[in-house]
């Protein structure tokens, strides 16, 4: 049996796609929020921190402030906001902050 059950992921290449500089800050604020997006889901499921991510006692060593994730971990989050960002640009949609 396929484990994948036929799924077969089809993300749009998004490779042709630069992100305007001026979108930076924007994509810092959507990266932060991601991350506390997650940080509460964990919370709200009884998770808390720990040095070591364990399922089973459910602790995780990234509930804390954005501000305090090792860059890696930043970059992850960065990561979902950049593609977000890059596929409304795709799909035609402007971006753009009002004055």
């Amino acid at each position: 049996m396929d484990k994948n059950n036929g799924y077969t992921p089809e993300a749009q290449d998004l490779s042709d796609i630069r992100l305007p500089d001026e979108l930076n800050d924007l994509l810092e604020q959507i990266a932060r929020n991601v991350h506390d997006t997650w940080a509460q889901a964990r919370l709200d499921e009884g998770w808390t921190y720990g040095r070591e991510r364990n399922d089973a006692s459910k602790t995780h060593p990234c509930l804390m402030p954005y501000e305090e994730l090792p860059e890696s971990e930043k970059e992850y989050d960065r990561n979902t906001a950049a593609t977000t960002l890059k596929m409304a640009i795709k799909m035609g949609y402007e971006i753009k902050k009002k004055r």
